[in-house]
């Protein structure tokens, strides 16, 4: 067996998989890239998948008509689920950070002052939150 992706519900699979190639630096497969502006987009309309340059574990984003946000850290709606994304320095985290809020993630969680594992948590525009922090220490 191998773990192939992991798949994010969302209401508008487009707009969330934009947000994870942007920030992540992955492409889409040839028959999911986005259409022409002012064309028809039936792939983001249901469901499309994100490569990592060089293969390995991918995402992928499923249309569904509702999603609860996570309230996390508030326990009502709990997370389910998140992505950890490795940054090497704290001035990596720094300027990740400035580079995630610029793509409509919002940050619910700082402890980037923690000497032992500097991170923070934002939520994608989904809803979903997803942790960088700094690696290696």
């Amino acid at each position: 067996m191998r773990l192939v992706q992991t798949v994010l519900d969302t209401t508008n699979p487009r707009e969330l998989a934009e947000f994870y190639r942007q920030l992540l630096g992955w492409s889409y497969p040839p028959d999911h890239e986005p259409p022409p502006a002012g064309q028809p987009d039936p792939d983001g309309d249901d469901w499309l998948n994100l490569r990592a340059p060089g293969g390995g574990h991918g995402l992928a984003f499923q249309k569904t008509e509702r999603l609860a946000r996570s309230t996390w850290p508030s326990p009502e709606v709990p997370q389910q689920l998140h992505l950890d994304i490795e940054v090497g320095t704290r001035e990596e985290l720094d300027a990740e950070h400035e580079r995630v809020l610029a793509l409509g993630g919002e940050m619910i969680f700082d402890r980037s002052d923690d000497e032992q594992e500097p991170l923070r948590v934002y939520a994608d525009p989904a809803g979903h939150p997803f942790c960088l922090f700094v690696g290696g220490q």
